[in-house]
């Protein structure tokens, strides 16, 4: 049974930082795309950030680009996603996902992913 895990998401003030973890188990996740995703209410889901099986190619959106960094350590199944500098738009549910193939080009979307986690909310607060 596959399953993506999120954990380190909560409240924090605008400027702040978290670090959220995305546990996986039930698949070989070393070999796919990882990203992270999130949703705010009213809104579609977007991609926040991606990386490739080996951590040598990455995307960030243009919205977090320099603020937020993915990272992965494949010898324990985990991606992570620190993020800086916080603002309250970032307000959402960030879920971890786990893409089809070992490496993207471009901007990742949700149809290219196939597994999901349940979603970890973070909350900043101006």
């Amino acid at each position: 049974q596959v399953q993506l895990v999120e954990s380190g998401g909560g409240s924090v003030q605008a400027g702040g930082s978290l670090r959220l973890s995305c546990a996986a188990s039930g698949r070989t996740f070393r070999t796919y795309i990882m990203g992270w995703f999130r949703q705010a209410p009213g809104k579609e889901r977007e991609v926040v950030a991606a990386i490739n099986w080996s951590g040598s190619n990455t995307y960030a959106a243009d919205s977090v680009k320099g603020r937020f960094t993915i990272s992965r350590d494949n010898a324990k199944n985990t991606v992570y996603l620190q993020m800086n500098t916080l603002k309250p738009e970032d307000t959402a549910v960030y879920y971890c996902a786990s893409g089809r193939k070992a490496d993207f080009s471009g901007s990742p979307t949700p149809d290219g992913m196939d597994y999901w986690g349940k979603g970890t909310l973070v909350t900043v607060s101006s």
